[in-house]
């Protein structure tokens, strides 16, 4: 199955995640999360972006694209991570970087601070207590997706100079995503 992804302008984005308790049917969310993501191109999504406040998101670790070649995605994937209940321990360093969102479609910033290196406890799909040491990107994506259970987008991370930029400069798009935000709950709620 695959989800509509919530658009900025959409409160779940903005609220803190409840805690998985039920790990029961997990691994079969995590897998329409995979198939929603897959289908907007993206490296990461967490439960919010789907409607759902959970503190669950999925990520993949693709191989590089053949020059010349679109192949599916599915078909790059090095490594999937599902990931419940994260927990941050320990960060190293901070790095400038490009993100985006799929919350945010066309938008990115090229400065969003992280920690090069994080240590990050938490569940898999079936309830079983994980850890991982992740650097650089892959570092940077779990950051992204561990803002999303916190109700954190990444232009938030910004300082507070470029952040005023950065909605000033995307204002008419944020605008247009909020109203289709929001027609997206009025037919959802009817549907």
């Amino acid at each position: 199955m695959i989800y509509p992804i919530r658009l900025y302008g959409d409160p779940v984005l903005r609220k803190k995640a409840r805690p998985v308790q039920d790990f029961a049917g997990l691994k079969k969310l995590a897998e329409d999360m995979l198939e929603t993501m897959f289908e907007a191109r993206g490296v990461g999504l967490a439960a919010p972006q789907i409607g759902l406040s959970q503190r669950l998101f999925v990520a993949v670790e693709y191989a590089d694209e053949p020059e010349g070649e679109e192949r599916p995605l599915r078909d790059l994937v090095r490594r999937i991570y599902v990931v419940a209940n994260p927990v941050i321990t320990h960060r190293v360093g901070e790095v400038e970087g490009m993100e985006g969102c799929l919350s945010l479609p066309g938008l990115y910033s090229e400065e969003v601070p992280r920690a090069e290196r994080i240590r990050v406890e938490y569940q898999d799909e079936e309830g079983r207590p994980r850890a991982l040491e992740l650097e650089g990107y892959m570092a940077r994506v779990f950051q992204h997706e561990v803002d999303h259970l916190d109700g954190i987008l990444f232009f938030e991370r910004l300082p507070k100079a470029k952040r005023e930029a950065f909605l000033e400069e995307n204002r008419a798009e944020l605008a247009r995503m909020q109203k289709e935000a929001k027609a997206l709950l009025k037919e959802l709620s009817q549907g």
